[in-house]
């Protein structure tokens, strides 16, 4: 590695003429800077993933042992514990569905096999909203729309929607009951903007640089209490990537956050 933190692969040849004499030497340097980034990046997700199957797979084991033990012969305690075991197989399934996602997105970008289409934005929010909507009562949030028909974007529709739902879901999990969630969306000459407005508790400053990345989540045990998968907004970031946009985060601690979707116009 030299100073400039990058990685650098030396090869040497020595060179010889016709009588075998030496006549010099040949060094060949490969940048081999994003190949040893690659390998960590993938490192930490390995170790990230195992971590993240092997808590509830421990707690699974834990509390079937117990049954086993003899919790069976008291209905009350074995319905808490199978209850509990039901949970943690719920969060197995949804990282599990949560990496299949991503996979398939990381699969289908490089194949492209992903298709766009101009067309109204409004409708693919809508649908979000609808699906949210079960959630969104049992706290008595209101989600609320304000989006022109008029607003197109050269979009795919079905992922557009996974990206909202993903960021109502998250804004409903850390959110107050009977507070309010409000999705938007404004249009310059170049982009379109989708926003995701909560009055939840609000992200620290530190944090936000890194909240896109996979399995990062702010609060763990929070976030396991809520059935978080820290994978949410990773889909996000990676969506808003295969159209060509970006996503970003404004946020204030005790007061909310707004999560901003940037898509291109074309």
């Amino acid at each position: 590695m030299n100073e400039g933190g990058r990685f650098l692969q030396l090869y040497g040849s020595g060179l010889v003429d016709n009588k075998d004499n030496r006549s010099g030497a040949v060094l060949v340097l490969h940048d081999i800077t994003r190949t040893r980034q690659l390998e960590e990046v993938r490192r930490d997700f390995v170790a990230n993933v195992s971590h993240e199957l092997k808590t509830p797979i421990t707690s699974i084991k834990g509390f079937v042992e117990t049954l086993q033990e003899g919790a069976l012969d008291k209905p009350e305690e074995s319905k808490r514990f199978l209850e509990i075991i039901a949970k943690h197989a719920d969060r197995l399934n949804a990282i599990v569905d949560d990496l299949l996602s991503l996979s398939r997105l990381e699969e289908d970008s490089e194949q492209r096999r992903i298709s766009f289409e101009k067309t109204s934005i409004r409708p693919t929010l809508v649908s979000a909203i609808e699906l949210s909507k079960v959630k969104a009562e049992e706290k008595h949030i209101t989600v609320e729309l304000l989006c022109d028909k008029e607003i197109t974007a050269k979009i795919n529709s079905a992922l557009i929607e996974q990206v909202v739902l993903n960021l109502i879901d998250n804004a409903i999990k850390y959110s107050q009951d009977n507070s309010k969630i409000q999705v938007s969306t404004q249009k310059t000459e170049n982009e379109v903007f989708i926003k995701v407005s909560d009055q939840g508790c609000g992200i620290e400053k530190e944090h936000l640089d890194r909240i896109f990345e996979r399995f990062y989540v702010v609060d763990k045990g929070r976030s396991r209490k809520l059935g978080g998968t820290g994978l949410g907004l990773a889909i996000v970031k990676h969506i808003a990537q295969v159209h060509n946009g970006y996503v970003t985060v404004e946020s204030t601690l005790g007061k909310g956050s707004t999560f901003i979707v940037h898509l291109p116009v074309n």
